[in-house]
């Protein structure tokens, strides 16, 4: 079974925070179908804890008026969605086409010789994590990668050094 497919418990209640839930509300009007409202309420959850539990998945059922298992069908559909914990910085490469012929390999190569990371894990000091995911939507200035939802284009290792070198 895949990392995808698995909850993880935070085992802690959750609900959402007070601007959160405000936002919640102004966005739960622009959707007449309120199940239309799933992704924006994860994305949501996920903001405001760094990724989504069990609790966090009930918790938007809940709030949406639907079955966990819907929720959980979209949160495990996009890898935009972390099903557990994940570093200060989130390392996303992508790995389809575009970004494997202009060498996105030796971006994970030397981000797993460096970091000590695969992809799906996280260090030890939980500072990074490392993940493969679909296209990114930049397929013309490839190979990209993400850190925490900030695209760096056309990288190659000697950036990825500098970029690595810049954060704290």
């Amino acid at each position: 079974m895949s990392d995808r497919s698995q909850l993880i418990s935070s085992g802690q209640p959750f609900t959402f925070d007070s601007a959160r839930d405000a936002e919640f509300e102004r966005l739960i009007k622009r959707y007449p179908i309120r199940e239309s409202m799933i992704m924006p309420a994860l994305w949501l959850a996920q903001e405001q804890e760094g990724w989504l539990s069990t609790e966090a998945i009930a918790y938007v059922a809940e709030r949406v008026g639907t079955y966990p298992a819907k929720v959980f069908e979209l949160a495990t559909f996009y890898t935009m969605y972390h099903l557990k914990p994940v570093g200060k910085y989130h390392l996303c490469v992508c790995r389809t086409l575009s970004c494997y012929l202009r060498e996105k390999q030796e971006i994970v190569d030397y981000l797993a010789a460096e970091l000590g990371l695969r992809p799906g894990e996280v260090s030890e000091d939980g500072m990074f994590s490392l993940e493969e995911v679909e296209c990114l939507g930049h397929c013309g200035t490839a190979p990209v990668i993400q850190v925490n939802g900030e695209f760096h284009e056309e990288m190659n290792v000697e950036k990825l050094k500098t970029l690595l070198a810049g954060l704290d």
